[in-house]
């Protein structure tokens, strides 16, 4: 699928909604960590600006010190997997689809490797579920925050 913004191939509209939303809504949540973090900081020990400068894997430190501290290792485990999940995704490559893993008449999609040097196509699945891990981690994060 070609577009008029762009002269390269393309994979569906749906799964570019997909891809969007899943991004989305891990930067939402990367935004809310922040903000538990900064609630929960009774020391006073960081600023929206220091932890927004941080890369997401960065936040692990404090998130410990913080919710984790005041709650249990839920919230840090979910934003853990949704990061590394996150990282496939933006750190993926764009490939042409020769296993019908995509409804674009050119096969566009994207795919990923793995450190081991496994590699998976990020298939519609794969962002639907990043997405609903978002959606759990945002669930977990509004019960923590208490409203």
């Amino acid at each position: 699928m070609y577009e008029n913004y762009s002269h390269q191939a393309m994979p569906s509209k749906k799964y570019r909604e997909l891809l969007g939303t899943a991004i989305y809504v891990f930067n939402s949540n990367n935004a809310f960590v922040i903000e538990n973090i900064l609630k929960e900081d009774s020391q006073g020990k960081y600023t929206w600006h220091s932890l927004i400068d941080k890369t997401s894997g960065q936040l692990a430190p404090a998130i410990k010190e913080t919710i984790t501290k005041s709650s249990d290792t839920t919230v840090a485990d979910l934003f853990e997997d949704v990061v590394n999940l996150r990282n496939r995704i933006i750190h993926s490559f764009a490939i042409t689809d020769q296993e019908g893993l995509t409804d674009d008449s050119d096969h566009q999609i994207l795919a990923t490797k793995y450190k081991d040097g496994s590699q998976e196509i990020i298939t519609e699945n794969f962002l639907k579920d990043f997405i609903s891990k978002n959606d759990l981690l945002s669930t977990k994060l509004h019960e923590f925050r208490g409203y």
